[in-house]
């Protein structure tokens, strides 16, 4: 299936790593024009060598902190003069922070809502008037499934997510008679460094093949999801394939969700 994802650009926040770095790749070998932003320079550089030595295109990368208004509005502008457009927008900036509610400080939180919550919201007000000029655009916008069925020691993450999720769903119907789209995903257990640590200081006797099929993981398909799973619906969700999607989230759990 022809995705329409050439000659597109996407900016893809936190995408040195994990799911954002696998997004950019995807949206790269479909013909899309990538630019990734993230803290740290040198993440930066060998992303962007990676998704060059693997699809043959330039990656452009901005060195910004998705926490800073202006450091959000900086992103989009540079990637908009690089390419002389912007199409997509996928934010997926963001850390985990879990823990119960007596033991969150107020920094915590602050910093949690700064990158989760107003990150998108900074990076998505600066891209609408360049998806305006393109005649369209489509958002994704980075979850949880905690952020439907929130679990106990799991702020301040699950509710930033949770805000993320209406914020989904009210600028779809804001922006809908643009032409912009705007889509949730919702990560549950997904391959990644945080989840490899976790793997190497809980179970190092077992093979990752072993640690990802562990029955205490209670995923009913059986397994860990691997990154480029959540970037193939990402992919997926920003693509003309998906042209009369918006206002939804869907999750990239194994089933694990309680909710839909």
């Amino acid at each position: 299936m022809d995705l329409g994802l050439k000659g597109k650009v996407a900016l893809i926040t936190g995408g040195s790593k994990g799911i954002g770095l696998y997004t950019a790749l995807t949206l790269a070998k479909e013909g899309a024009n990538v630019a990734i932003c993230a803290r740290n320079e040198d993440d930066l550089q060998q992303a962007a060598a990676y998704i060059t030595e693997n699809t043959g295109k330039e990656a452009f990368y901005i060195q910004a902190d998705m926490t800073s208004q202006e450091e959000c509005e900086r992103a989009v502008a540079e990637t908009a003069e690089r390419f002389g457009r912007l199409d997509i927008l996928v934010n997926n900036a963001g850390t985990s922070a879990a823990n119960t509610f007596e033991k969150v400080d107020t920094d915590t939180w602050t910093h949690d809502l700064d990158l989760k919550l107003f990150g998108a919201i900074h990076c998505s007000r600066a891209a609408i008037p360049h998806f305006r000029k393109a005649g369209g655009g489509a958002i994704v916008n980075l979850a949880t499934s905690a952020a439907k069925t929130p679990p106990a020691s799991s702020l301040p993450t699950s509710v930033s997510r949770a805000a993320g999720l209406a914020l989904t769903n009210a600028m779809s119907k804001d922006l809908a008679a643009d032409g912009i789209r705007v889509n949730a995903v919702c990560i549950g257990t997904i391959r990644s460094d945080q989840i490899e640590k976790m793997w190497k200081r809980t179970a190092p006797d077992m093979t990752w093949e072993q640690f990802a099929k562990d029955p205490k993981h209670a995923i009913p398909l059986g397994r860990i999801g691997d990154t480029e799973e959540a970037a193939n619906v990402i992919a997926f969700l920003v693509s003309d394939a998906a042209s009369y999607v918006t206002g939804t989230s869907v999750n990239v759990d194994g089933g694990k969700g309680a909710a839909l």
